[in-house]
């Protein structure tokens, strides 16, 4: 299953200069990083991310990242991906921009079948 992580430019670029990350600020902050399922990405870019432009939506499959991965209750008593770890540029399946366009994020087509 696919999760899903979105970045800032500056922290997408140091991502894959690093090779590694330990997040953004709130993770950092949190202890973990934040992922979204494929069903929650809008929402959390939404309400974290609202008129930002420069994002990145990162992919990272869940069977490739080990017992740190932990589900979490979180908003609305849904569970939400959590990693317990370094994100490592291993680990993501793919990143695409996701552009603003008259203040909506467009996500990449076909992103609801990731929730299957």
């Amino acid at each position: 299953m696919l999760i899903f992580k979105i970045f800032r430019t500056e922290e997408w670029q140091a991502l894959r200069a690093r090779g590694q990350t330990t997040g953004a600020p709130i993770d950092v902050a949190d202890g973990y990083i934040h992922f979204s399922t494929a069903n929650q990405a809008a929402e959390t870019a939404s309400k974290h991310f609202a008129g930002q432009d420069g994002l990145f939506l990162i992919a990272a499959e869940t069977d490739n990242l080990g017992p740190e991965l932990e589900w979490e209750v979180s908003r609305g008593d849904a569970l939400f991906p959590h990693l317990y770890r370094e994100l490592t540029m291993d680990d993501v399946v793919w990143a695409q921009p996701l552009p603003l366009d008259n203040g909506v994020h467009q996500f990449p087509a076909g992103l609801e079948d990731a929730a299957l």
